[in-house]
């Protein structure tokens, strides 16, 4: 049972990166963080900061992506509270890339 629920979970995973170009998009910034990380030599609690913040982002955009199919599914017309989920679990994602940048200025501005 446990060995099932981290391959759903990675399904899950694989589902976010190949359906959502944000996903995508968050994906390579991360790599570019790692590699701005190495380059100036990041400490461990830099590091931890760092992990912190993309898990906060992509767990945002896993969830806002869960509520989007989810909605999609149970009301394919329009309505008005759907709508106003969809923003506010969208505004979610924006308010955890904006908490991440933060802490990415805060880690690396002392590096520069």
């Amino acid at each position: 049972n446990r060995f099932r629920s981290f391959k759903y979970a990675l399904r899950g995973i694989r589902t976010l990166l190949v359906t959502q170009m944000n996903a995508r998009i968050h994906l390579v910034a991360l790599i570019l963080v790692i590699a701005a990380g190495i380059l100036v030599n990041l400490s461990t609690g830099e590091w931890a900061l760092i992990a912190l913040a993309v898990g906060m982002v992509l767990s945002a955009e896993a969830m806002n992506s869960a509520l989007e199919f989810l909605a999609d599914h149970t009301a394919p017309e329009w309505h008005d509270s759907v709508g106003k989920a969809k923003n506010l679990a969208a505004a979610s994602v924006l308010l955890a890339a904006a908490g991440a940048l933060a802490v990415g200025l805060f880690v690396f501005v002392p590096h520069l």
